[in-house]
């Protein structure tokens, strides 16, 4: 929903985390706070027009006055800098539960708490963890000022969910000690990596772990339409002994216990900056041989104890500001095309951005539900033992 430690999040699954993050049902938000003197509830607006206009959306919010994230670590993709500048904007207080949770850890969240003032207010998901999302009836349809702007195919007509932030999956490498750092998939069976190659989290529950999988797919004769040859790489990497099963954090990486890191570039890329005082030489390398790419996406929870918040939320996140500090963050906004046109793009920060070349294309609905069915019943086989 899978990097600072991990938000491991993009296939679906359920978690033995979900007690921890079950608590004890306190009570709905009072109505009366979403809900203007013309009868106007922000829990069914569609848009910040349907509710009155952003003025209106604003006043209600800071009434609420507080809002519910779940699965957002500080350090990824730049969201320490989203969270401090929404509060100091607007005054409103954003409580972060479970940061390094994964999509489906969100999504128990919002099942498990319905009705309840602890409840997950908005979702920052894997993309096939929001489309199941919303064919669960678990999401509320809005649509933020610029979402004409989001690019066709990268958000539900009806608002339910749309992408925020993106990225390539990479190759992470302590060049302290690894003498030559792999820049490919094929790189990565070399018997010299022995123990040394991990994911950022499970590909069943896990964003970044599932585009990896994905990636050594397609590096591997595979297509959108079949993950198997990503399976069956891991499945060799497993016996081979390259493959370690603990999942890549930024303590993991610190302490030099996944040396190699297969994650999203811009989880990598941060990873550079953060550790190179602490003396770590972290490299980054987008893989010749598998090239995926891929979105998170925003949902609000349909049941939002503050929903007028968890709109206004959205709306920061959609504005250039919020945009650019994804940005800062090395990850490439949904935006970022149409901000390009329009002058407000951060072109110093666009310039880091590691360097891939060609267009990015994306799997379908379809073609991911297919490859989760895959995962769900083949990973722990191909790893285990």
């Amino acid at each position: 929903m899978t990097v600072s430690l991990p938000r491991t999040a993009v296939l679906s699954g359920a978690l033995a985390v979900v007690a921890a993050l079950a608590l004890s049902a306190c009570g709905a938000a009072p109505d009366d706070a979403s809900t203007t003197a013309d009868g106007k509830n922000a829990a069914t607006a569609t848009s910040a027009a349907d509710f009155g206009g952003m003025d209106a959306l604003v006043k209600a919010a800071k009434k609420e006055g507080t809002l519910n994230a779940i699965a957002l670590p500080r350090d990824w993709a730049n969201y320490g800098a989203l969270i401090d500048g929404f509060e100091k904007k607007y005054g409103i207080k954003i409580e972060v539960e479970n940061p390094d949770g994964s999509s489906q850890d969100e999504i128990n969240a919002v099942t498990s708490r319905k009705g309840q003032d602890r409840a997950p207010d908005v979702l920052d998901l894997g993309s096939s963890f929001a489309l199941s999302a919303a064919q669960q009836g678990l999401l509320a349809p809005y649509k933020v000022a610029d979402f004409a702007d989001i690019p066709e195919g990268q958000k539900d007509v009806q608002g339910r969910w749309f992408n925020d932030y993106g990225g390539y999956i990479s190759i992470g490498c302590d060049a302290k000690r690894v003498k030559a750092c792999p820049t490919s998939f094929a790189d990565l069976l070399k018997p010299q990596y022995k123990g040394q190659v991990a994911l950022n989290g499970n590909p069943t529950k896990a964003g970044a772990a599932f585009g990896g999988v994905y990636a050594a797919a397609l590096a591997n004769g595979g297509s959108f339409d079949d993950i198997q040859p990503g399976l069956d790489f891991f499945a060799e990497l497993k016996k081979n002994g390259n493959y370690t099963p603990v999942e890549s954090t930024p303590a993991t990486v610190e302490k030099g216990e996944t040396p190699i890191s297969i994650d999203w570039d811009y989880l990598n890329a941060g990873y550079a900056d953060e550790f190179k005082s602490k003396g770590v030489d972290w490299t980054v390398a987008v893989p010749s041989d598998g090239k995926f790419s891929q979105y998170y996406s925003q949902a609000i929870n349909k049941d939002a104890p503050h929903p007028a918040a968890a709109r206004l939320w959205q709306e920061y996140l959609y504005s250039a500001d919020g945009q650019n500090l994804w940005l800062k963050g090395y990850a490439r906004p949904a935006l970022m095309t149409a901000m390009e046109k329009a002058g407000t793009l951060d072109t110093a920060a666009a310039d880091k951005l590691p360097k891939v070349s060609g267009t990015p294309s994306f799997p379908t609905e379809e073609q991911q539900n297919k490859a989760k069915t895959v995962l769900a019943q083949g990973w722990a086989k191909a790893v285990s033992g």
